[in-house]
């Protein structure tokens, strides 16, 4: 049987394949911050309490519109609503862990971590669930540094750029970067279509809900086009 320390091995390889691919997100980041008005400390404080790309890149681009800390709120936890589907799928798998565990495990949950863990708890067999919490916090801590000092790097250049050069097209074209690639069937195509295009004509929505229009469209529009949906009607 392996032991925690192997398995909190096995953690951090299952996700060195994807840290090429977050270090450049982690830079832009750090960049937008900077670019945005925050401070160094302002910008490190920010990635290490948020810890998830998405919703800090939506965040960074309403501190840049001027919008006001609700409505910034709000598009966070909009942005973060997958993560209360992963936390309902891993929840059996960490129901057996104490709060002392259970806490820290929640603040490294992102995609990555719970995409590679669900896959060893689901079909790795008995073996694949003996201290699966360590397989998790070993992909975590491993996602989790990566973020933080790619960030890092990215405050430090940021805080490096003439103040004229302004930083505000990096964040539409990072979420592109990310969009293409995540486009694998017809629900998702029109999710995104759907998303953008409500986005673009509720932009000048009172109080810069404009993104949240569009991601909870996005998302209606995405269920309801998705075959899967009519089948659990049907049945």
């Amino acid at each position: 049987m392996a032991t925690r320390r192997e398995v909190f091995g096995a953690g951090i390889t299952s996700v060195l394949p994807m840290l090429p691919g977050i270090a450049p997100f982690g830079v832009i980041a750090g960049l937008t911050a900077i670019g945005t008005g925050l401070s160094t400390t302002q910008a490190m404080v920010t990635s290490g309490l948020i810890f998830a790309g998405a919703s800090q890149l939506a965040m960074l681009q309403l501190i840049a519109d001027g919008a006001i800390p609700a409505v910034i709120l709000l598009t966070v936890m909009t942005v973060n609503l997958r993560f209360a589907m992963y936390s309902a799928s891993l929840a059996p798998h960490f129901q057996h862990l104490g709060r002392g565990w259970r806490f820290p495990l929640a603040y490294l949950l992102v995609d990555q971590n719970y995409a590679t863990s669900i896959q060893r708890f689901l079909h790795g067999g008995p073996d694949g669930r003996v201290h699966g919490h360590w397989f998790y916090l070993g992909g975590g801590v491993t996602l989790w540094l990566t973020w933080q000092t790619s960030t890092a790097v990215g405050v430090f250049m940021g805080a490096n750029v003439p103040s004229g050069l302004s930083l505000d097209f990096a964040i539409p074209l990072v979420f592109m970067v990310l969009l293409v690639p995540a486009l694998r069937d017809r629900a998702h195509v029109i999710a995104a279509v759907t998303g953008g295009l409500v986005a673009t004509l509720a932009a000048d929505m009172p109080l810069h809900l404009g993104i949240v229009a569009g991601a909870l469209s996005g998302i209606a529009a995405g269920m309801m086009s998705d075959p899967r949906t009519d089948q659990d009607r049907d049945s």
